[in-house]
C-alpha cells in the first residue's frame, strides 16, 4: 500500500498514473480534500484513527477502513454506511506497543470481547486486524509485535465466523521486512516510495 499522508496531489497522481493501485491515507479531511477530483482505478483505504463525527464522510470514501479500535467507532460506521446503502471493508486495530499515544483496542481480550457484536453489522465486511509496531530500533521488539497481531489473526480465523478473514495490515517504511517475515499481507509504505514528507 501506498501511504500518501502529507503528500500532494501531485504524489498521488503520479502513483496511480505508475501503476499503483492501493493507497492509504490517515486523516479523514487530508484524503477528502486530496482525493475529490482524482480518478482513475485505485482502492483508498483510511488507516489512521477514525473519530465517530468523521463517520459520515468516511462512509463515502474509503473501500476500507484498518483502524476499527471501538464498538462504538463500528457502530457509528455501520449507521452511516446504512444511510448510503454500501457496504465496506474493515479491519480492527490493535495496540500491540503499550504504547498510549497510538491508537487500537488496548488488548487482545478487548478486541475479542467487540466480536459478537461486530459480526451483526451487515454494512461491514471484518476482513483482518491492524497494528503499528513500535517506534524503536529493537528488531527483537517489533517482531514480538507483529508476531502477537500474527497469532490473534489466526485464533480469530480458526473460529470461522467471519468469512473471508484473510488481512494481515503490519509494517511500514522501517520495518516492513520484519512485518513480511512475520505474516502480514498488506505494508504500508509511505517514505520508501516518495521521500521523506514535505520534499516529495
Amino acid at each position: 500500500m501506498a501511504v500518501t499522508k502529507g503528500f500532494p496531489k501531485e504524489t498521488v497522481e503520479a502513483a496511480i498514473a505508475g501503476g499503483i493501485t492501493l493507497l492509504g491515507e490517515n486523516r479523514v479531511q487530508e484524503a477528502e480534500l486530496k482525493y475529490a477530483e482524482i480518478t482513475g482505478s485505485y482502492e483508498l483505504h483510511l488507516i489512521g484513527h477514525l473519530q465517530r463525527n468523521k463517520a459520515r464522510t468516511a462512509s463515502g470514501l474509503f473501500s476500507c477502513v484498518q483502524s476499527i479500535d471501538k464498538e462504538e467507532t463500528a457502530a457509528a460506521l455501520e449507521s452511516r454506511l446504512a444511510e448510503r446503502e454500501k457496504t465496506i471493508d474493515v479491519l480492527l486495530e490493535l495496540n500491540t506497543s503499550g504504547e498510549a499515544s497510538k491508537s487500537g483496542f488496548r488488548s487482545r481480550d478487548q478486541l475479542l470481547s467487540s466480536l459478537d457484536s461486530l459480526v451483526n453489522l451487515r454494512h461491514l465486511r471484518l476482513r483482518g486486524l491492524m497494528t503499528v509496531g513500535p517506534l524503536t530500533d529493537d528488531e527483537r521488539a517489533v517482531r514480538l509485535s507483529f508476531a502477537a497481531l500474527r497469532e490473534l489473526f489466526e485464533e480469530i480465523r480458526r473460529a470461522g465466523a467471519f468469512h473471508d478473514f484473510s488481512v494481515l495490515s503490519m509494517g511500514m517504511s522501517g520495518d516492513f521486512e520484519a512485518a513480511i517475515e512475520e505474516g502480514a499481507t498488506i505494508v504500508r509504505i509511505g517514505t520508501a516510495l516518495f521521500g521523506q514528507r514535505g520534499s516529495a
